[in-house]
C-alpha cells in the first residue's frame, strides 16, 4: 500500500469558503495558503473564477493566485465554470483548471447555468484556448463529474450516463476526468464501481482523483475505497469546511487533518506535517469566527507514540 505516491489536494480556500456566510479577507487567505504549503501540501485549489455577484467569497481569486504562485513547489489549482473563467485563470497563471460537469443536468443548470451540451461546448472552447499555449506553460485541464454518486435534485444518476459524459469530456479535450461526490451520497461499493466503470470508458490513467464529501460520515471510508482502486489524488478541506450552495443538504468535505492522519497511520506517506497542518486552523478560526471547524484528529490529539512515515517531507 505504501508504494502509491498520493497527493492531498486542499480545496478549503475554494470549496470551503464558497459555502461560508462571511468573506475571508485577502490577507488571511494568503496567510492560509502559505501555511498550508508550509505544512507540506503540494496542491491547493485557491479559488474559482466565477461572478463575484454569485460568490463574493471568490471575488479576489486572481490576487490569491498571484500570491500562491510565489510559493515554491506548489501546484495552484482553480475552478472555472466556463470559457470566460478559464481565460481569467490563464491570465492569472494558474497551473490547473477544473471545469465542473454535473451529471445531474438539473444541478448543472442550477450550479453553472449550463446544460450538458453547453458544458461540453465550454470544454471544447477551453481546450482550444489551452492548446494555443506552449506545452511547457499549459495548465492541466480536468473535467469534474460532479454529483456522480447521486443528486439532491434528481436522485441517482444512471452509471451509463456518467460513463458517456466522461467519454465526452475527454473527447472535448480534457486531460483527465475526476469523480466528485458533491452531495455525499457515495459509499465504498459505489466508489469502487464508478472508478472501474469510468476507467474502462476513458482509460485508467485518465482518472486519478476523487472529490469526496462527508455528509453521511462515509468520507474516509470512500477515500480508502478509492485508494484501494489505485486513485492517487484526494480532495479535502481543512476543518471540513465546504459544501455545495446549489445542492440542498450537501455538507462539508473530508477533513484534511483526519485524511492525513489516516494515511500516515497506515504507513502511506502524504508529505504533510500534521502538527503544522493543524496549526493552520487558527488562521481560519480568527478570520471566520462564526464558522465551525470539524475534525476528530484535531479534537482528540495525536495518539501517544505517534510517528509519521519516514517519507514525510517535513
Amino acid at each position: 500500500m505504501g508504494s502509491q505516491n498520493i497527493i492531498i489536494s486542499e480545496v478549503g480556500p475554494r470549496d470551503g469558503l464558497q459555502n461560508c456566510r462571511a468573506v475571508m479577507p485577502l490577507d488571511a487567505k494568503c496567510r492560509w495558503v502559505t501555511a498550508l504549503a508550509g505544512a507540506g501540501l503540494r496542491e491547493i485549489e485557491v479559488g474559482s473564477f466565477v461572478s463575484p455577484k454569485l460568490l463574493p467569497q471568490m471575488a479576489d481569486t486572481a490576487e490569491v493566485v498571484a500570491h500562491a504562485l510565489t510559493v515554491p513547489d506548489l501546484t495552484v489549482a482553480v475552478l472555472v465554470p466556463n470559457l470566460k473563467g478559464a481565460q481569467s485563470a490563464v491570465e492569472a497563471g494558474a497551473h490547473k483548471l477544473t471545469l465542473p460537469l454535473s451529471v445531474s443536468e438539473t444541478h448543472s443548470i442550477r450550479n453553472i447555468r449550463r446544460t450538458h451540451e453547453e458544458v461540453i461546448a465550454e470544454a471544447k472552447a477551453i481546450a482550444a484556448l489551452l492548446r494555443a499555449i506552449p506545452a511547457e506553460r499549459r495548465p492541466h485541464f480536468e473535467g469534474s463529474l460532479s454529483t456522480a454518486f447521486g443528486c439532491t435534485l434528481e436522485g441517482k444518476i444512471p452509471d451509463a450516463k456518467i460513463f458517456r459524459l466522461a467519454e465526452r469530456l475527454m473527447a472535448a479535450g480534457c486531460d483527465e476526468v475526476g469523480l466528485s461526490d458533491t452531495t455525499g451520497y457515495g459509499d465504498p461499493a459505489s466508489m469502487k464501481r464508478l472508478i472501474r466503470g469510468v476507467r474502462a470508458a476513458v482509460g485508467a490513467d485518465k482518472l486519478t482523483g476523487v472529490h469526496v464529501h462527508n455528509t453521511r460520515g462515509l468520507g474516509l471510508a470512500n477515500v480508502l475505497a478509492a485508494f484501494e482502486e489505485g486513485i492517487t489524488t484526494f480532495d479535502s478541506s481543512l476543518g471540513g469546511l465546504g459544501g455545495c450552495p446549489t445542492a440542498p443538504g450537501a455538507s462539508g468535505n473530508v477533513v484534511t487533518e483526519d485524511l492525513v492522519f489516516m494515511f500516515e497511520a497506515m504507513g502511506v506517506p502524504t508529505g504533510v506535517n500534521i502538527e503544522a497542518l493543524m496549526a493552520c486552523r487558527s488562521i481560519v478560526a480568527e478570520a471566520l469566527p462564526d464558522e465551525e471547524l470539524y475534525g476528530f484528529t484535531p479534537r482528540a490529539g495525536l495518539p501517544l507514540g505517534y510517528a509519521p512515515t519516514n517519507e514525510t517531507r517535513i
